[in-house]
């Protein structure tokens, strides 16, 4: 990933904005629930199965001042904020957090914990990667561990993971999705024999919302 060449970049007060909407969260622990979602731009991991590779590319989203990010989002009326990318742990998100607490909302970090931790947030969802695996600190402050199967080896990794993160972390197997079909009774069997984990499904994709 090309690198943005930007103070503003670096100190967190412009971020590459892919698209910002409110909508239900489809995924995890928090699935149902209204939330507003802000997509930033970036990502060097490449996942072949990603949904969202039009996010890989930070230079081709426009640079938004955080100010305007948080304008948009004080439109509606959700009390809750996820941000995700991408990987949105590519940049400074310290002010970004610090201008949302004051709106007094949630706000909730899906990453897959490669970067360094910054802001202050009120939910982590770690979603890791075995060929760029995060760093122990994601690791400690995740409050949920969401692995997606791709394959068997995956359930592997999973366990791996869960045993890291801290005891009061929620943890989900979710299907790769163009796999669902397949996976998914591989998936409710091992969670029927392994009951520490539950099942989390794309359920936007099933309701077709964005």
């Amino acid at each position: 990933m090309k690198n943005l060449e930007n103070e503003f970049v670096k100190d967190g007060l412009k971020l590459p904005l892919v698209e910002d909407f409110y909508t239900i969260q489809g995924e995890g622990y928090h699935t149902g629930k209204a939330a507003y979602f802000i997509r930033l731009g970036g990502c060097d991991i490449g996942c072949q199965w990603c949904d969202t590779k039009f996010a890989w590319h930070p230079n081709l989203h426009k640079l938004t001042d955080i100010k305007d990010i948080i304008g948009q989002a004080k439109i509606y009326s959700a009390k809750s904020i996820v941000v995700t990318g991408g990987e949105p742990l590519n940049y400074n998100l310290g002010h970004l957090c610090t201008e949302l607490k004051k709106l007094n909302i949630k706000i909730y970090l899906e990453t897959s914990g490669v970067g360094p931790l910054t802001g202050n947030w009120d939910w982590i969802c770690l979603s890791p990667k075995k060929h760029n695996t995060p760093n122990d600190q994601l690791y400690n402050k995740a409050k949920e561990l969401k692995v997606i199967i791709n394959n068997e080896q995956d359930f592997i990794w999973a366990e791996e993971c869960s045993k890291k993160v801290n005891k009061n972390c929620k943890l989900f197997l979710q299907p790769e999705w163009s796999k669902y079909e397949n996976i998914i009774p591989e998936i409710i069997n091992y969670v029927k024999e392994n009951t520490k984990w539950s099942i989390s499904l794309q359920s936007q994709k099933f309701m077709h919302i964005p």
